[in-house]
C-alpha cells in the first residue's frame, strides 16, 4: 500500500511528481485526456475520471490555486519528461565553466599538461576560466605571470579566444576563454592520435594554408597529404619516352 504523504526525513526532489492518491489538494483542476479543460472538480471525482479512460491522474502544476492535474498514462508522462530534460541539458554545454590554476614558476611538463586539459575542455564547447595565483614576494613581479598567462593562450589560439585581456585581480591574474565554432577549431589532439578521419572543414583550412593533411587509407595507416603550391612539372614532356633508357649517357663531341 503506497502512502499519500512523502516523508518528512526524505529530501524535496525537484522530478517529484503526485499521482492518484498521493495528490493533496480536495479540489483539482483538470486537463483531459485530449488536452481540453475540464474545469475544478473534486479529487475524488478527478480519479474516477482517471479511471474510466485507462490512465493516471498526474499533477503537473502543484503550486497553481487549485493545482493542475492531467489525465495521461504515468510511464508515458515520464518518458516526455525524460526527454524534454535531455533536450535542454545539450543546449547547456556552452555555459560549462572549467578552471585551470597555473603559476607564475610553473614548470614547462606542468604547463602542457594543463594546456592539453584545457584543449579537451575547449573541444567538448566548455568555457575554461584561466587563474594564475602569485604568492609571497612573487606580486613584486608581476611581469612573469603574464608571460605565462601570453604562452597559455598562444597555445590554444587554434581552440579558443579570450573573452576579455588578462587582469590582475587582487593576487592573481584572470582570463576567461571561450571554444571557437567548429568549422573554425582545430581537431581534438586525441582524435588525431586515435588515427580519426580528419573533417572536410580541416581538410580546407590546411589546404588554404599549405599544410600537409593527415587522413587514412583502406588499411587504417595514417597517411599525409601535401598541398603543392605549384603544379608538378617532372613528367614527360609531350613526344618523348617515359623512360628514356639513354638519358643518363653523356656524348663526347
Amino acid at each position: 500500500m503506497s502512502r499519500p504523504f512523502s516523508s518528512r526525513s526524505a529530501p524535496p526532489s525537484s522530478s517529484f511528481v503526485r499521482v492518484n492518491g498521493k495528490i493533496r489538494a480536495r479540489e483539482v483542476r483538470v486537463i483531459g485526456v485530449d488536452g481540453k479543460q475540464l474545469g475544478v472538480i473534486a479529487l475524488g471525482e478527478a480519479i474516477n475520471q482517471a479511471r474510466a479512460n485507462g490512465v493516471d491522474l498526474v499533477e503537473i502544476a502543484p503550486n497553481a490555486a487549485p493545482p493542475v492535474c492531467r489525465l495521461v498514462d504515468f510511464g508515458k508522462f515520464r518518458y516526455e519528461q525524460a526527454k524534454k530534460d535531455k533536450e535542454s541539458r545539450k543546449h547547456q554545454h556552452a555555459t560549462r565553466v572549467k578552471e585551470v590554476q597555473l603559476s607564475p614558476k610553473i614548470d614547462p611538463h606542468d604547463l602542457g599538461v594543463k594546456i592539453e586539459h584545457a584543449v579537451g575542455f575547449l573541444c567538448e564547447d566548455m568555457k575554461v576560466k584561466v587563474t594564475l595565483k602569485f604568492r609571497g614576494r612573487e606580486m613584486a613581479h608581476t611581469e612573469f605571470g603574464f608571460l605565462v598567462i601570453q604562452k597559455f593562450l598562444a597555445e590554444i589560439a587554434p581552440y579558443g579566444h579570450e573573452d576579455f585581456q588578462p587582469k590582475l585581480i587582487g593576487r592573481g591574474i584572470n582570463v576567461m576563454i571561450s571554444p571557437l565554432p567548429r568549422n573554425k577549431r582545430a581537431r581534438n589532439p586525441r582524435q588525431v592520435e586515435n588515427g580519426e578521419p580528419a573533417p572536410a572543414a580541416d581538410h580546407e583550412r590546411l589546404a588554404a594554408n599549405h599544410e600537409p593533411v593527415e587522413n587514412n587509407n583502406s588499411h587504417g595507416t595514417p597517411v599525409k597529404i601535401e598541398a603543392s603550391r605549384t603544379p608538378h612539372t617532372d613528367g614527360p614532356k609531350p613526344g618523348a619516352f617515359a623512360n628514356n633508357p639513354f638519358a643518363q649517357i653523356e656524348i663526347n663531341r
